[in-house]
C-alpha cells in the first residue's frame, strides 16, 4: 500500500462548496414553502445546517478512517444496511406522500435506502477484490454479485422506490464493468435490469402516466397532474437565462413545483442563478467525479479501486439522473441531487463517502499539484 499523505485538496473543496451552494439554495426555495406548512421560514434551513454539521463531523471521521478496514468489516455493514431496510416494514416504518420509506427514530427519521447504497457498494467492492481470478466466472463470480446486487435492489423496490433501485442497480453494474467481469454476463444482467425496469413501470398506474407525460407534459390528459412538475421545471430553467432573475427571486417555488428544495432543487437554481450557476454546479460535480477518478487510478489495491470506483459512479449517476428530471431528458421521478439537496441522511450519507474518498486518496499515487 502506498504511503500515507495529505488528503485530496482539491476534492475537499470541491464537496465543501457543493454543500454550501446546497445550504444557500435549500434555504432560498424552502422559505415559503415552510413559512405556509411550518409557520417558520427558516425550518429546512435548520435542519439543513445541523445535517450538514452531522456530515462534516461524519466526512472528517471517514477521511482520518482507515479505508482499508471497511474490507473487514464490509460484511457486517452490508448486513446492517439490510437489517435497516427491513424496519421500514416494521412499526418503526412510517409512510409519506404515498410510499413507505422511512423509519421513524423518535428524534428524528431516517431513510434506510441511503444506507443500502453505501453499504452494498463496499461489499461488493471486497466481494470482487477479494476474488479477482473469479470476476469472469459466472458460479463463483457473476451469480454471488447478482444476489448481493438482487437483494440491495429488491428490497428498495419494495419500498417503491424505482428510481433509488435503478441507480443503485447502475452503480453497481458499473462496478462490476470495472473489475472485468465477463461482457456476455454483464449483458444478461443489463437486460434482466431492463425488463424488471419495463415490469416495474407497466405494473403500475402512476408509472405509466409519468412516462406518458415525458413524451408530451402539454398533453391535456397529464398536463394538469402528471406533466405539472416537467412544465413548471421547464419554465424556472428557461426564465433564468443566463444569469437568472437573482438569489432569492424564483417564482416556481411559490407551491408552483412541489418540494423545489429536494426533487428539483437545480430548475431552482438555474431559475435563481441563471446557465451559470447550473454550470457552476455542474462543474463542481466533474471536478469531483475526475479526481475520484484520478484517486480510483492511483490506488494500489483492489479493495480501494474498486470502492472508490464505485462512490464516483454513484454520485455519477445520482447527479445526471437528477439534472436529466428537471430538463425532462427522461420521465419525472423522486431523486436527490448529492450534496445539494434537502434531506438528511442523503446528506449525511453522501458526505460520508466522500470522506472516504478522500480517506483512500492519502494512500493514492496522486498527483497533488
Amino acid at each position: 500500500m502506498a504511503k500515507k499523505r495529505a488528503s485530496d485538496f482539491t476534492l475537499m473543496i470541491a464537496v465543501i462548496l457543493l454543500v454550501f451552494i446546497g445550504i444557500i439554495m435549500v434555504f432560498s426555495s424552502s422559505w415559503p414553502d415552510a413559512l405556509y406548512k411550518k409557520n417558520d421560514g427558516y425550518h429546512f434551513l435548520k435542519k439543513q445546517l445541523i445535517s450538514s454539521g452531522v456530515g462534516l463531523v461524519a466526512m472528517l471521521f471517514f477521511m482520518n478512517f482507515d479505508y482499508w478496514k471497511l474490507n473487514k468489516l464490509a460484511k457486517l455493514i452490508f448486513a446492517a444496511s439490510i437489517i435497516l431496510g427491513l424496519l421500514i416494514f416494521t412499526p418503526l416504518g412510517f409512510e409519506a406522500n404515498g410510499a413507505r420509506r422511512w423509519i421513524n427514530l423518535g428524534f428524528t427519521t431516517f431513510m434506510p435506502s441511503d444506507a443500502i447504497k453505501i453499504g452494498s457498494i463496499i461489499f461488493l467492492s471486497s466481494f470482487l477484490a477479494k476474488r479477482k481470478e473469479d470476476t469472469k466466472k459466472f458460479t463463483k463470480g457473476f451469480i454471488p454479485s447478482l444476489m448481493i446486487i438482487g437483494i440491495s435492489c429488491g428490497l428498495i423496490i419494495l419500498q417503491k422506490d424505482l428510481s433509488t433501485s435503478a441507480t443503485l442497480g447502475l452503480t453497481l453494474f458499473i462496478l462490476l464493468f470495472i473489475a472485468g467481469a465477463n461482457v456476455l454476463h454483464l449483458s444478461f444482467l443489463g437486460i434482466v435490469g431492463l425488463a424488471g425496469g419495463v415490469l416495474a413501470i407497466l405494473g403500475e398506474e402512476f408509472r405509466k402516466r409519468r412516462v406518458l407525460a415525458f413524451l408530451d407534459p402539454f398533453a391535456p390528459e397529464v398536463r394538469d397532474n402528471y406533466g405539472w412538475q416537467a412544465i413548471q421545471s421547464l419554465f424556472a430553467l428557461g426564465s433564468g437565462g443566463l444569469f437568472g432573475l437573482g438569489l432569492g427571486k424564483s417564482r416556481q417555488k411559490f407551491f408552483y413545483i412541489p418540494e423545489p428544495y429536494n426533487d428539483f432543487i437545480f430548475a431552482i437554481i438555474g431559475e435563481e442563478l441563471g446557465f451559470l450557476g447550473c454550470l457552476t454546479v455542474i462543474l463542481l460535480f466533474l471536478l469531483i467525479i475526475w479526481r475520484g477518478l484520478r484517486i480510483a487510478l492511483g490506488t494500489k489495491d483492489l479493495f480501494g479501486c474498486y470502492l472508490a470506483s464505485g462512490i464516483v459512479a454513484l454520485i455519477t449517476v445520482q447527479s445526471m439522473i437528477h439534472i436529466a428530471v428537471v430538463t425532462s431528458s427522461m420521465p419525472t421521478t423522486g431523486i436527490t441531487l448529492p450534496f445539494i439537496s434537502f434531506g438528511g441522511t442523503s446528506l449525511m450519507m453522501y458526505m460520508a463517502t466522500a470522506g472516504i474518498l478522500l480517506n483512500i486518496s492519502r494512500h493514492s499515487d496522486l498527483d497533488r499539484s
